[in-house]
């Protein structure tokens, strides 16, 4: 009998290490076939999961409560495993290159409880070659095991939109590889148990995680494209939005928009490339130009807040600005790398000290992270000017009158408003006299 029909007979477990926005979703969606142990070093997590409350909103607190998954931090339980997940993070480091210690780190608690006879399959997005080069001899020297021998080792690379509840983990088709062809079939037929849209068997490892890094250095250039666009059309005095409608009535259009490019995948993956290429003596143009622009829309972004601020006759220092929106997207707690924290960063370098309002967002993690305090909406008034940096649902569902009462008693061309998103209608904006830019 194989792994995957030991699994599946109950009578061998998976484990997923990490329970973040990738591994939680992914254990909880195992769980409703097989035996599941989910693992994490937070303990705080932990109580979360084992209370019922998930601090993610990926699946809800209702789904946690139901989820047949055995959460743990003791690392012991990981050797009643044998098919192991890792979905720990993969950051950069200030310089921007990968920092990798969280997926080795992962690795050194696996292998010192990894058995014989189990599978390792990585998520975490690395540039082509970190699971072979860097993750197997850190198994093998922990567990004192041969890979390909008494264990193997396959990657998968996640594929999850975080706050997406329509493109959801088993509606995405999941890429597999193993280190042959033995693990690559036990491996999608462990995936396929909850990938209804079916596997896509890569040929080999280094083929799968450049795809998860590839995909995302895409969709990071062509958001950089439209950046450009929407800084040239600004000097222009034309609505970018406007344009992009006009352009998309054309069938092979690409339905991209302009704005701050944050997160735990587009705004850090290209680096992975970036920095594999030029350890082989390839300096990356197109992706490295696009990083630079999407790194850069921030400072672009405070600057035009600043310059409506002066044109509204408004002493910048004194000025009072709230933010709405503090996540790197809409529709989701996750405030990792988010961009709209560069912005607060610049408008405190000119003496503002911005309110920051943002329900999704944990108050705790916020201060924990970056030090903010976050603003009840109902607190705020007399304001200077309102930034509707993310485009929550919430956010989209204010009139004119829910953000006018956000202001101060004075006329409509002093009231500021910057809509990065672009929410607002804006000829119904600017008709009501409002000092009002969007990206």
């Amino acid at each position: 009998m194989n792994l995957y029909e030991k699994i599946l007979n109950k009578e061998e477990k998976i484990c997923v290490i990490g329970l973040g926005y990738v591994g939680m979703p992914i254990a909880v969606a195992f769980a409703k076939k097989v035996e599941v142990i989910g693992f994490d070093l937070n303990t705080q997590k932990i109580e979360l999961y084992r209370s019922g409350v998930d601090p993610t909103n990926e699946i809800g607190n209702e789904a946690i409560k139901k989820a047949n998954v055995e959460f743990t931090s003791n690392e012991e339980k990981i050797k009643e495993g044998k098919f192991h997940i890792v979905a720990v993070p993969t950051p950069i480091n200030s310089d921007k290159t990968p920092d990798l210690a969280p997926v080795e780190g992962a690795s050194t608690i696996i292998g010192r409880n990894l058995t014989a006879g189990s599978i390792v399959v990585y998520e975490s997005t690395v540039y082509p070659g970190v699971t072979e080069d860097i993750c197997i001899p850190i198994l093998e020297k922990e567990s004192g095991l041969k890979c390909g021998i008494d264990f193997k080792v396959g990657y998968s690379p996640e594929r999850i939109n975080p706050g997406d509840k329509i493109n959801t983990l088993e509606k995405i088709i999941k890429i597999v590889s193993g280190i042959d062809e033995e693990s690559l079939e036990e491996i999608a037929k462990v995936y396929e148990l909850v990938i209804e849209a079916g596997v896509h068997r890569a040929s080999s490892i280094k083929v799968a995680e450049a795809a998860k890094v590839v995909e995302n250095s895409q969709r990071d250039i062509n958001i950089a494209f439209m950046n450009e666009l929407a800084m040239v059309f600004d000097r222009m005095h034309i609505d970018t939005n406007e344009v992009i409608d006009a352009m998309n009535t054309k069938w092979n259009a690409l339905n991209f928009y302009p704005g701050l490019v944050g997160g735990h995948c587009i705004g850090v993956d290209p680096y992975y490339f970036i920095y594999e290429a030029e350890k082989l003596g390839y300096h990356s143009q197109i992706i490295a130009s696009g990083r630079k622009i999407n790194d850069g829309m921030a400072q672009y972004i405070t600057t035009a807040i600043i310059k409506k601020l002066i044109a509204a006759n408004k002493v910048v220092s004194h000025a009072r600005v709230v933010v709405l929106g503090l996540t790197f997207k809409e529709n989701t707690p996750d405030v990792r790398n988010s961009k709209v924290v560069d912005i607060i960063q610049g408008l405190r370098e000119y003496g503002i000290e911005p309110y920051i309002v943002d329900s999704e967002v944990n108050a705790i993690e916020a201060k924990k992270q970056y030090g903010i305090e976050l603003t009840d909406i109902k607190n705020i008034s007399d304001s200077d000017c309102v930034v509707l940096a993310v485009a929550h649902e919430e956010y989209k569902l204010l009139t004119l009158e829910n953000i006018d009462n956000l202001f101060g008693d004075f006329k409509n061309k002093e009231k500021v408003i910057i809509d990065i998103k672009g929410i607002l209608d804006n000829k119904a904006v600017e008709e009501k006299g409002y000092s009002y830019w969007r990206l």
